[in-house]
Formats: structure tokens, sequence, C-alpha cells
């Protein structure tokens, strides 16, 4: 026997997911208003510490302006002959370091170009010359 009405649907008790809701946003302000946000380092680590001395070696000083001229040594150095000028610069030396001393308002590729350059010069050592802050 079946005692179903032809009108009545097969559907559940209907939950009422508002004050669900209700409670978790409550539980989200929470816990953003609680939580505390901690650096944490992944390892404890002691740096070295070292005296600088001066090096004996004097650099090659390579000058980028902020429009992309080179300087080597304080003469001006066409681009194509960065390499060759920095490489005669090196064999005057047996310990070469190039002492880039870039314009801040100088294009990154235009110091990227210098670097490439020393490298292709064979030399290994390139230092960046700043200025201390006020």
């Amino acid at each position: 026997m079946n005692f179903r009405h032809a009108n009545q649907s097969d559907d559940g008790p209907d939950i009422n997911l508002i004050p669900l809701i209700d409670v978790l946003l409550v539980m989200l302000i929470f816990l953003a208003a609680t939580t505390t946000f901690t650096r944490q380092q992944a390892i404890k680590i002691n740096l070295p510490q070292a005296n600088a001395e001066a090096s004996d070696a004097a650099p090659i000083e390579l000058a980028i302006s902020q429009d992309g001229r080179f300087a080597v040594a304080g003469k001006l150095v066409a681009s194509n002959e960065l390499v060759l000028t920095l490489k005669a610069a090196g064999q005057r030396t047996d310990q070469s370091v190039v002492l880039i001393r870039a314009d801040s308002l100088a294009a990154h590729q235009f110091v990227v170009f210098a670097m490439q350059a020393a490298r292709e010069a064979g030399i290994g050592r390139v230092h960046f010359a700043t200025q201390a802050r006020d």
C-alpha cells in the first residue's frame, strides 16, 4: 500500500545555512583579530666577522653614464670596443679587478653589458662603487 499523495515531493528536511554562515563569519573575525604574525627563521645563523683589508692591486675603473656611455680609466670608450679595452687594461696587472662606477639613473642593461664585457675580457672580479648615505 502506498500512502503517499501524488503532490508530495521526496525532499528531506531543509537545513537553514544562514545561522551557520553567521557563526563562521564571527569566528573568522575573531581569528583575524587575535592572530599574531611573527617572522620566524628556518635556521638560526651567526654571520662571520671579518676585517676588510685594502687591496694592493689598483682596480680598473669603469664609469657608466646615465645615457649609456662607457669610460675606462677616465677615457671614453665605445661600447663595441669595451671588451678589447678591458682586456688590454687587465693584462697590465696580474690580479685584475674592475670597479664599476655606474650612475644611479643608468639603465640596468648598461651595467649588465659592462659585467658581460669584463667576463669576456677574462676579468673575474667585479666590484661596484657606492657612496655613503648621509
